[in-house]
């Protein structure tokens, strides 16, 4: 087989695709529940490069250090309440079980322990609509319009995440957006399948391009395409067969 084309590239990864995410100080999730409990402190406020908003970095009074999305408003020495005893202020990790009904939360866990999972994006937040005492359970509308029910024992943070807007402001020119994919590892420029020549693309090839959207192959990415049990290949192998044709 011949050189690998792009998907089959992009589907084992490297250096090319890789995620900038190596360059966290830690990540951003909630500690062991037996340790995140108690009174705490806004340490610093991070900018991380491969999220699409601040990093609080909050150490408590037992000494434990954990980071979490910033919530609007957030600043440098702010106190904030960890745990089953905390009010519900900005900024302060709860149990969804104490969260009155209407308040506005983010990072919240789906099962008790896993550091959250709902609502973690640059200007969301998720609302909870009601608690279901009998079942342990709490309604939480997310910011996609889906209501779910998760487990009363998890956590959230009070608030909104800070980095709001940031998609408002446009790019205006395609450098501005080149430097802004290439620091998170987005692939940009975006060539169409179709576009390219058979050995780069499944969609590729043709005497000219042809209108509407390509139908995708049933096979996997990176399955089936390029170069496989070819008898022939190059403009040599078009010419023969036309010649066969004749």
């Amino acid at each position: 087989m011949g050189k690998r084309i792009l998907v089959q590239r992009r589907g084992r990864g490297g250096s090319q695709f890789r995620s900038p995410s190596w360059k966290r100080d830690g990540p951003v999730r909630y500690p062991p529940l037996a340790a995140a409990s108690g009174r705490g402190y806004v340490v610093d406020i991070l900018h991380e490069p491969g999220l699409n908003a601040p990093v609080a970095r909050i150490r408590l009074e037992n000494g434990v250090e954990f980071f979490n999305y910033a919530a609007e408003g957030l600043y440098v020495g702010q106190v904030v309440e960890v745990g089953e005893a905390a009010s519900p202020k900005t900024g302060n990790v709860m149990t969804l079980g104490k969260i009155p009904e209407g308040t506005m939360i983010f990072n919240v866990e789906k099962r008790p322990g896993d550091g959250g999972k709902f609502a973690r994006s640059g200007g969301t937040y998720a609302v909870v609509i009601g608690q279901k005492l009998e079942e342990n359970k709490t309604i939480v509308r997310l910011p996609s319009g889906r209501t779910v029910e998760v487990d009363s024992r998890g956590r959230a943070t009070v608030g909104i995440v800070a980095g709001g807007g940031r998609i408002e402001k446009p790019l205006l020119k395609a450098g501005k957006k080149y430097y802004r994919a290439k620091a998170k590892a987005w692939k940009y420029p975006l060539v169409r399948g179709k576009a390219m020549s058979p050995y780069a693309h499944p969609h590729g090839g043709g005497s000219h391009q042809k209108g509407g959207t390509p139908v995708p192959k049933t096979a996997s990415p990176g399955q089936k395409v390029g170069f496989v049990g070819s008898r022939c290949t190059g403009r040599g192998c078009v010419r023969a067969r036309a010649q066969q044709k004749q």
